[in-house]
């Protein structure tokens, strides 16, 4: 399996492609609107065929290129079945994707918001928002819960192996990779933490929204069909 992770330096998010060499079926995850044909043109050099486009929740910060990639390549659009409507093909936890030898299992994981999904295939992990480097995503909009994200994290995340490979949906602090063994013992908000001190911190934060909030959430409940893209 070949994987490519790809970067928006505006929203510091994450896409990542992940490639089944022998097949070169490919699914490409969480797509920044404004990165369309670095995308396109990628899976194209690499020979590759786009089956589905893979969100991990409904974002607030960026606009989803989803609904264009389909259009342009037949691919499948998936998001969780408490996201948005407009995807063709809505994940529950446990549901797999198929990419010739590569299954992609799906882990529901909310709390960053209530739609919240992550993506394994062994040993690697894409935690989109909900497990970050060092950090966990925010959880004060979206029908985020503090409570429910330390359960996701901490029984289902940290249960898995210590060499699994965590490849975050967004860094701010300059991070690429880490795994799940780091994860358990260094990061900041939940490594040794109870239920209530994690909520307590979560709840203090006082973060500012997501200055394309207001755009974002309603582009990507229609899949970014139509968006706006130069709110920026």
């Amino acid at each position: 399996m070949l994987i490519r992770p790809l970067f928006d330096r505006e929203s510091s998010t994450f896409t990542y492609l992940i490639i089944d060499e022998p097949t070169r079926q490919a699914a490409l995850i969480d797509p920044v609107r404004e990165q369309l044909e670095r995308d396109l043109t990628l899976i194209q050099e690499l020979n590759a065929k786009l089956r589905y486009v893979l969100e991990t929740h409904v974002h607030a910060d960026h606009v989803t290129s989803a609904e264009a990639l389909a259009q342009r390549t037949g691919a499948v659009t998936c998001a969780s079945e408490l996201g948005a409507a407009c995807a063709q093909r809505h994940l529950k936890d446990g549901d797999a994707l198929v990419l010739g030898a590569t299954v992609i299992r799906t882990l529901a994981t909310p709390g960053h918001t209530r739609d919240s999904l992550s993506f394994h295939v062994p040993p690697h992990l894409f935690t989109g928002d909900a497990l970050l480097v060092r950090a966990t995503g925010r959880t004060d909009f979206q029908e985020g819960d503090a409570a429910s994200l330390y359960d996701s994290i901490t029984n289902k995340l940290f249960a898995l192996p210590d060499e699994t490979l965590v490849w975050p949906g967004h860094d701010y602090q300059g991070h690429a990779l880490s795994s799940i063994g780091e994860e358990r013992r260094y990061n900041r908000r939940i490594a040794g933490k109870s239920r209530e001190e994690f909520v307590a911190l979560m709840r203090d934060l006082r973060l500012f929204p997501p200055k394309l909030i207001r755009v974002a959430v309603p582009a990507n409940l229609g899949c970014g069909r139509g968006a706006i893209v130069n709110e920026r």
